[in-house]
């Protein structure tokens, strides 16, 4: 990834991590935008990922807090980066990634709170969760490889039953949706996720370092980049 140094833009003064993703869109309707990444130096950044095109949500963008669930919105706002998996090998990233099989799912079934917005390795089939599930090494090339945001994550202690469900003592808010992930593109909008070339977010991944406490910021190019 090429670097250039840059005055801090707009989005820099309440940012305390060390590594920032930028994704930027022009109007909360927009269906597509551009990523670009930062990593502080002193009291400068530096422009790490020259811009590129990214698919958001295809309904658009909406403020984080007033997201609500199957709108198919990309929520607006900063989420810290905490981890990250994959249909593919690790490809060199220090971020805590797991590499899929058949046993691991994404969970976030309103009825069910204590498992929602939760990641999922057990052998179980989950069809009492219908649709409110995401199989995740059966959904293709676009989760070769994910990094995975805060969003909406469950408050509470995490645990690991006896059944090998894992469950929260808190729940995460079961209105606003779960299972915000920068992923691969498959070449159209998502269900509010951010996606880019596959290139790209193999890049990103071996970039990331959890101990810059790395953050993506979503929102419009007219507010974070003046």
């Amino acid at each position: 990834m090429p670097s250039s140094a840059i005055a801090a833009p707009a989005w820099q003064a309440s940012v305390t991590a060390d590594q920032v993703v930028l994704v930027t869109a022009r109007s909360i309707t927009s269906t597509s935008g551009l990523l670009r990444t930062f990593a502080r130096q002193g009291p400068r950044w530096l422009l790490i990922q020259e811009p590129v095109s990214v698919f958001l949500g295809r309904s658009g963008l909406v403020p984080a807090q007033s997201r609500q669930q199957s709108t198919g919105t990309t929520p607006m706002g900063r989420f810290r980066l905490i981890s990250a998996f994959g249909r593919s090998p690790n490809p060199g990233t220090i971020m805590p990634y797991t590499r899929v099989d058949a046993s691991d799912a994404w969970t976030y079934n309103p009825k069910i709170p204590s498992t929602y917005n939760l990641f999922q390795s057990v052998d179980r089939s989950w069809k009492s969760y219908g649709n409110y599930v995401e199989h995740l090494s059966a959904l293709g090339p676009q989760y070769d490889y994910v990094a995975v945001t805060d969003f909406n994550q469950p408050p509470g202690v995490v645990t690991t039953g006896p059944d090998g469900v894992n469950r929260t003592s808190s729940a995460a808010n079961t209105e606003r949706g779960g299972g915000i992930f920068l992923h691969v593109s498959k070449g159209i909008p998502t269900a509010g996720c951010v996606s880019m070339n596959k290139g790209v977010m193999h890049s990103l991944l071996r970039w990331l370092q959890p101990q810059a406490h790395p953050v993506v910021i979503i929102g419009l190019e007219k507010a974070l980049m003046k």
